[in-house]
C-alpha cells in the first residue's frame, strides 16, 4: 500500500507547483497593472482588460494543468492496483 501513496504524491506536487505559479502570476499581472495604472490613469480601461484578459489565460492553462495531472492520477492507480493484485496472486 505505501506504493498507491507513492503513486499520488507526484500529481499532488504537481497540481501544487501548478496552482502556486498560476497565483504569483495572476499576483504579478495585477501589480505591474496597478502600476500602470498609477502611471498612466488615462488608460486605466485598456490595461484593465489586458489584465483580465491575461489573467484567464492563466486561469485556463493552470485548468489543464490540473486536469492533466488527475488524469495522470487515474493511470497510475490502476497501474499500481494491477500490481498489487499480481504481488498478492503469488
Amino acid at each position: 500500500m505505501e506504493t498507491l501513496g507513492l503513486s499520488l504524491l507526484g500529481p499532488a506536487v504537481g497540481i501544487g507547483l501548478i496552482v502556486l505559479g498560476a497565483g504569483v502570476g495572476i499576483g504579478r499581472i495585477g501589480a505591474s497593472s496597478c502600476e500602470g495604472i498609477a502611471r498612466q490613469p488615462e488608460a486605466a480601461g485598456t490595461i484593465r482588460m489586458a489584465m483580465i484578459i491575461a489573467a484567464g489565460l492563466i486561469e485556463g492553462i493552470a485548468l489543464f494543468g490540473v486536469i492533466i495531472c488527475l488524469i495522470g492520477t487515474n493511470g497510475m492507480l490502476e497501474i499500481v492496483k494491477t500490481a498489487v493484485e499480481k504481488l498478492a496472486a503469488r
